[in-house]
């Protein structure tokens, strides 16, 4: 019998899967009042990790000042605790993968 035939099978590996990277409105009450939030300045303060993958906005915790978020993505809970305080959220569109391949390729 071929080795093939006989190794187990181990399952599935979506290629089309995105990882986000999730922020609480907890972490948010180290920036100041009336700020601006974005991707690259939660990457500066050591929230996300890298501005490359997208981040998600969810509920955990409270917000005591009015800010201006700019993440790829925020739960229904998350947005009306956001504007409870007075803050706005805006989405910003997640790259596509087709897009970010355009961009890496040399020209020839």
């Amino acid at each position: 019998m071929p080795l093939s035939r006989r190794l187990p099978k181990v399952g599935f590996f979506n290629l089309s899967r995105v990882e986000n990277q999730v922020i609480n409105v907890r972490d948010l009450e180290g920036f100041d009042a009336g700020a601006v939030v974005d991707v690259e300045s939660l990457v500066r303060a050591g929230i996300a990790r890298s501005s490359g993958a997208p981040v998600k906005l969810l509920a955990d915790g409270e917000l005591t000042k009015a800010l201006t978020i700019q993440v790829h993505g925020v739960s229904g809970r998350a947005r009306k605790k956001v504007e409870a305080a007075g803050g706005s959220i805006e989405l910003v569109a997640r790259e596509s993968r087709a897009s970010k391949a355009k961009t890496e390729q040399p020209a020839t």
